[in-house]
């Protein structure tokens, strides 16, 4: 895109801008579908891991980490 610039900038900015949107929506559907996950989990009284309790704050914790950098 950035090399595309040049030629035609509007079409790399709009590029970027889908790009961007794109891994942002790719980001949000991989969350959901693991808070759904546990959730369903935790409303019928299964046992929900210890491990994978660790392992979901941690992808929450990078997920905020990200966000804020921006």
């Amino acid at each position: 895109m950035q090399a595309d610039f040049v030629d035609d900038p509007r079409e790399a900015v709009q590029r970027a801008d889908e790009l961007v949107a794109q891994v942002i929506q790719n980001l949000a559907t991989t969350f959901a579908a693991r808070k759904s996950s546990l959730e369903g989990q935790w409303q019928q009284g299964g046992q929900v891991d210890t491990e994978e309790l660790r392992q979901a704050l941690k992808r929450y914790r990078s997920f905020f980490d990200r966000l804020l950098s921006v």
